[in-house]
């Protein structure tokens, strides 16, 4: 896990030499252990190297292969480059590292830009070929790894954050009011290739970039869920047999594909405790969990340490367990934000910041559960959806996700910022294109490859690599969902949601954790609003630059500040702390 930065330029001038130094010192925090660049003439590269598979220096990055006149930087992991190593050898490949680095250059130089086909794994890929003088950049499939993008008629340049290309300057900063509406309506999330900036794109999940030296490029999406069908030959025990042997393996791959330990951020829910089981199971010892809790609100508990510490005893795991005030979190909320490259909003982003920031003073990587619920149908809300059968697609799902219908929206901004709804069309186009007339079904692609990208996914990753700290998410591993993709979808929702997870999770792990109410990752004083958190918000929404943005109607605040406890969205965010957050990242970023 890494950051990674770079420029090349389409003018013919040399690369801005000390705009990828700012753009890589700012990476700094995502990888501690050794820093580099490489220029050749019109191209630039930055990175920053956490330091997880071969631990030597000639892993090193950027990463020069004089011999095929290629260089990279690299941020993920690839959990089959073993197999694939073997395999290029086999085709006459010489190595001289031992990591998977050098092994996706040989596979570019083997396979073009189908070699991310080959790849299993989290990536965010810079490639420069010297003598074709072409600038090869690639996504994994589930956009676990992030890829933000700017550029003008001159230049373009990339990094794994956005205040990364902001160092680096010359970026329009105005909001794009269509990814504001997305940013208001889909709780936080706004799909590539928009981001809440005018001037910064997202390259999309499952897709290449080939850019050449005068500005002419090719982009392609090489994997989607939209050719996968579902098979309802199987029975109930042989899909549960399926997903244990995709699961385990995957998991199994996460953990062993490291030159350093692995542990598990333990919730005390299903997922969490699942990998801690099939972790225990493969015989890794000692096994390292780490679960985090807060205050108590009257209506709500802020930890689930009565789960987690169940499956910590049960399993004999070296276990730390971190208690936060809520004055403590109140006094880390801006080093949270801050370290947000896009404005979010679930309350639980501060819980992983916090979380991770004490995982990282004991180990590297952690395996964690997040994208299992909307792999496997966890989520309050999907029998919810399933119920409801009035109206289109769109008009069900609408009904119990959007975070404002648009009406709501427009009272919230300026008329500066009104626009005919964007939000809508762009999920009802997203739906009918999942390759399915299953809505459930459609409902959870579009989870899966689109909403938690820029939300759950893009959370944990900016969370933890604040810190240093690599997560790997085993359940977002691209053959697990495919097999989740073609199970039916009704199955998934039985036993209250995640089915067949609860099936092979039988006789692995207690029953009462499997059989307990779903939980979410508490932080109460984010979500009842009262207090000293609401003196916050307060001081942040009423200061100058906020009136002088324009950006929200006043008399909508003043509805909000009136109630803020009792002012939550449909799944039960808070919309208060939505509109602190935005201006708070705004601020925080000089914008």
């Amino acid at each position: 896990m890494c950051g990674i930065c770079g420029e090349l330029r389409f003018d013919g001038n040399h690369a801005d030499l000390a705009a990828i130094s700012r753009m890589n010192n700012r990476l700094s925090p995502r990888g501690p252990d050794h820093g580099g660049s490489y220029s050749d003439g019109i191209l630039g590269l930055g990175h920053k190297r956490l330091a997880v598979v071969d631990l030597s220096e000639h892993a090193n990055q950027p990463m020069i292969d004089q011999e095929l006149s290629l260089a990279i930087v690299f941020n993920g992991t690839i959990y089959n480059y073993p197999a694939l190593r073997v395999e290029l050898i086999r085709r006459g490949y010489r190595f001289f590292s031992s990591g998977d680095t050098e092994v996706i250059l040989k596979a570019y130089q083997e396979w073009g830009t189908r070699c991310v086909e080959q790849l299993r794994g989290m990536f965010a890929i810079a490639i420069w070929d010297m003598v074709d003088k072409t600038l090869f950049l690639a996504r994994d499939r589930l956009g676990l790894k992030p890829f933000y993008l700017t550029e003008d008629n001159y230049r373009f340049r990339f990094a794994s954050t956005t205040q990364a290309l902001l160092a680096g300057g010359g970026v329009n900063t105005e909001l794009d009011p269509i990814a504001l509406h997305h940013q208001f309506t889909l709780h936080g999330v706004v799909p590539a290739p928009r981001t809440i900036l005018r001037g910064i794109n997202k390259l999309p999940p499952a897709h290449w970039l080939l850019l050449h030296a005068d500005g002419t490029r090719q982009i392609e999406k090489y994997w989607d869920l939209s050719n996968i069908s579902s098979d309802i030959a199987k029975s109930d025990a042989e899909w549960v047999e399926i997903m244990r042997g995709t699961l385990h393996r995957a998991v199994r791959m996460h953990s062993t594909i490291a030159d350093v330990p692995v542990g598990v951020l333990l919730s005390g829910g299903l997922d969490s405790s699942l990998l801690t089981a099939i972790l225990a199971d493969t015989g890794v010892n000692p096994l390292h969990t780490f679960s985090i809790g807060f205050e108590d609100q009257p209506e709500e508990v802020g930890s689930e340490f009565n789960y987690s510490d169940v499956i910590a005893t049960h399993f004999a795991t070296q276990h730390h367990k971190i208690l936060v005030s809520n004055t403590d979190v109140l006094q880390r909320l801006p080093n949270a934000i801050a370290a947000m490259s896009e404005p979010m909003f679930a309350q639980d982003a501060l819980g992983f910041y916090l979380l991770a920031e004490h995982v990282a003073r004991n180990i590297k990587v952690v395996q964690s559960g997040q994208g299992a619920d909307e792999v496997f149908g966890g989520y309050f809300w999907y029998p919810r959806l399933v119920a409801d059968t009035a109206g289109t697609w769109l008009e069900r799902f609408s009904r119990h996700y959007f975070d404002r219908d648009h009406s709501e929206y427009l009272q919230l901004v300026t008329s500066k910022y009104h626009l005919d709804d964007p939000t809508s069309p762009f999920i009802a186009l997203a739906l009918k294109n999942m390759g399915t007339d299953d809505f459930l079904e459609a409902i959870l692609r579009l989870d899966t490859t689109t909403l938690i990208v820029d939300d759950p996914v893009k959370r944990v990753d900016n969370m933890t690599m604040a810190h240093g700290l690599e997560a790997r998410v085993p359940f977002l591993d691209h053959e697990v969902v495919e097999i989740a993709a073609s199970c039916p979808s009704n199955l998934k929702l039985q036993s209250n949601g995640k089915h067949h997870l609860k099936m092979l999770a039988r006789g692995l792990i207690p029953d009462t954790i499997i059989d307990r109410p779903k939980g979410y990752f508490p932080l109460p004083a984010l979500k009842y609003v009262r207090g000293e958190f609401l003196d916050w918000m307060l001081d942040i929404l009423n200061a100058d630059r906020v009136k002088a943005r324009g950006l929200y109607n006043q008399r909508y605040l003043n509805a909000l500040f009136a109630s803020s406890e009792q002012q939550h969205t449909k799944i039960l965010g808070n919309k208060l702390w939505h509109c602190a957050a935005l201006e708070y990242w705004l601020q925080i970023n000089n914008l």
